[in-house]
């Protein structure tokens, strides 16, 4: 009867060992989330092994916090990277929020210079955080297991430099997981997009919130996505413009927007996608 039981065991324990390949493949997937943040930008990145990545906080203090904490654990208060793509306050603010309630592991931005009193406690607060701090530049890349992120641009290190409008300086980042790829292009425009190379993409975060001097069709042309996000809420400037979203749909790419939808959710096995948003699971 003993080895009756054991044997049974051993059956069992190899039974599950052969499933173990099924539930990891089920498991291990990419989570983008671009967190509705109302006129503004934030985007968290978890990957299979749990490396969390936020880029931009958007332009609320509270807001942030409240979309972190519906992502992570009450207990966990690290994150591994965090990016800025430009120190506007629509992407910068909610950030000054983060090093103040998470503690930081590292930290990419430009290092470029501006006028203004929150752009001064962001990098008072990068100072006193002691995280790695990374100054953005073309070819570098993040490596986090089988996920990684590549710097688009800017070409060359800009730290130091001296700008008045950031938005042609945004760090633009593309993520690569398996066969399923996202670009990020901050808020660059046009003029920008066409200094780019490099950016085929299935998921685009449209650049500029659907700005009409954003999101060119030579731009399209070059990223070729099957979904666009566009990270857009209540504003005075017309965003997302008519303009984009006839480009958009001349190019035949389904499009997404925070407005609209919510929250949205891109879950990759390296392979398919499934998107999740408040009004439609896919």
């Amino acid at each position: 009867m003993k080895k009756s039981f054991i044997f049974l065991f051993i059956l069992l324990f190899l039974n599950i060992l052969a499933l173990f390949p099924v539930f990891y493949f089920s498991y291990a997937r990419l989570e983008v989330s671009f967190f509705d943040v109302g006129q503004g930008d934030s985007i968290f990145i978890e990957t299979p092994e749990g490396h969390q990545v936020l880029i931009d906080g958007g332009p609320s203090y509270s807001k942030i916090i409240e979309k972190l904490s519906s992502e992570m654990p009450s207990w966990d208060k690290d994150i591994d990277l965090v990016v800025l793509s430009h120190p506007e306050s629509d992407h910068m603010t909610g950030l000054l929020s983060v090093l103040e309630n998470y503690r930081v592991d590292n930290i990419v931005w430009t290092g470029i210079e501006r006028d203004g009193e929150k752009f001064e406690s962001w990098k008072r607060m990068v100072d006193e955080e002691g995280a790695d701090v990374y100054f953005a530049e073309a070819e570098e890349r993040i490596v986090m297991n089988d996920s990684v992120l590549e710097v688009i641009h800017p070409e060359e290190s800009l730290k130091g430099d001296f700008f008045k409008d950031s938005n042609d300086t945004s760090v633009v980042l593309r993520l690569s997981y398996g066969d399923s790829s996202f670009l990020f292009p901050g808020d660059i425009s046009s003029k920008a997009e066409k200094e780019l190379g490099g950016i085929d993409s299935d998921i685009l975060k449209a650049p500029h919130h659907g700005s009409k001097y954003s999101t060119s069709s030579e731009f399209l042309e070059k990223v070729t996505p099957l979904l666009a996000v566009i990270q857009v809420g209540k504003n005075s400037y017309g965003h997302p413009t008519p303009e984009v979203l006839t480009r958009l749909d001349n190019s035949g790419i389904k499009v997404l927007r925070n407005d609209l939808d919510g929250d949205i959710k891109i879950v990759s096995d390296g392979i398919d996608y499934k998107i999740i948003t408040k009004k439609n699971k896919i």
